[in-house]
């Protein structure tokens, strides 16, 4: 079992306390104090729900669920959207991480430019090293020199090895540490990938080649491919999300940078719309803040007053 550092909840509360006043906070307020949901209340609750970037369809989906009911009132509206929360997180799946102890290990990491990507990566190899296991990073992102040398540095201080070929073939680097990591004797391998969208098409094709070369070469050893998605993104991180679904099967989601957004309701619009499980969060710069996703941790963070 992957075992990740405990964590305070006074910590994830800080984390999440912005996005649990905009999603919460504001609709509480807004709502509790009235006698009844009058169209005028469910039409404020929703463009309340919308603007803390929990999505268009599902903000309504759940003021239709309250709209002619006499069961719940509006003073219960803190009750009623913790359990809907955690129900949508839930149906999402699981949210612990696939790790198959005594094999190799295989984490597919995709994402736009800018999100994280490479110091999550950093922080996921530290994490595994610290349980005692063997890390080799393939440097997926081959025409980035910048994004190269940075996550060299990375590996470096994470204590893992890493495989780079400036400017060569993603794909090829990708094979190779397969090849060193079999015949190594390695426990895990994390891929680092390309995150260029102003060419959508090439890189599409990019990523789908690099999978290939991981199911035609270690099939069973493909873990989790792991989008992550700066919390700062809000909706645009849904976007983003159907962009790499098209590209490759994404399995997970890794949250970066949740401390102090404002907009970590998107965990709730990627697990409704997408289906997609939070397994990671980055709640701040330090190795160590790289924290494994709890639901009921998660909501009772949002819902705590």
């Amino acid at each position: 079992m992957f075992k990740f550092f405990s964590e305070s909840f006074n910590n994830l509360k800080n984390a999440v306390s912005n996005t649990a006043k905009n999603l919460v906070g504001n609709v509480a307020a807004a709502v509790e104090d009235e006698e009844e949901f009058s169209e005028f209340v469910l039409d404020d609750m929703e463009d309340m729900l919308i603007s803390a970037d929990l999505g268009v369809g599902y903000a309504s989906e759940i003021v239709d669920s309250l709209r002619n009911q006499t069961k719940i009132k509006p003073s219960q509206v803190r009750a009623f959207l913790k359990e809907e929360f955690l129900k949508t997180l839930k149906d999402a799946g699981s949210c612990e991480l696939n790790f198959v102890n005594n094999s190799l290990n295989i984490y597919f990491i995709a994402g736009v430019n800018g999100v994280g990507k490479t110091t999550l990566i950093a922080k996921l190899a530290y994490k595994f090293k610290q349980e005692g296991k063997r890390v080799l990073i393939a440097a997926g992102d081959t025409f980035r020199a910048a994004a190269e040398e940075q996550l060299n540095i990375w590996s470096n201080r994470a204590g893992a090895d890493i495989v780079r070929r400036d400017k060569a073939d993603p794909a090829s680097v990708v094979y190779e540490a397969i090849q060193k990591a079999k015949s190594e004797g390695y426990d895990v391998i994390l891929v680092d990938t390309a995150g260029r969208l102003q060419n959508k098409f090439n890189l599409m094709e990019e990523l789908a080649k690099i999978k290939g070369v991981i199911d035609k070469n270690a099939p069973e050893a493909l873990k989790e491919c792991m989008l992550v998605l700066d919390a700062n993104t809000g909706q645009n991180g849904l976007q983003q999300a159907k962009i790499f679904l098209e590209a490759v099967n994404v399995t997970s989601v890794a949250l970066t940078k949740l401390d102090g957004s404002a907009k970590g309701a998107i965990v709730l619009a990627i697990a409704k719309e997408m289906k997609l499980p939070v397994k990671l969060i980055g709640v701040g710069e330090k190795m160590e803040d790289l924290k494994s996703f709890n639901p009921e941790d998660f909501i009772n963070a949002l819902f705590e007053e």
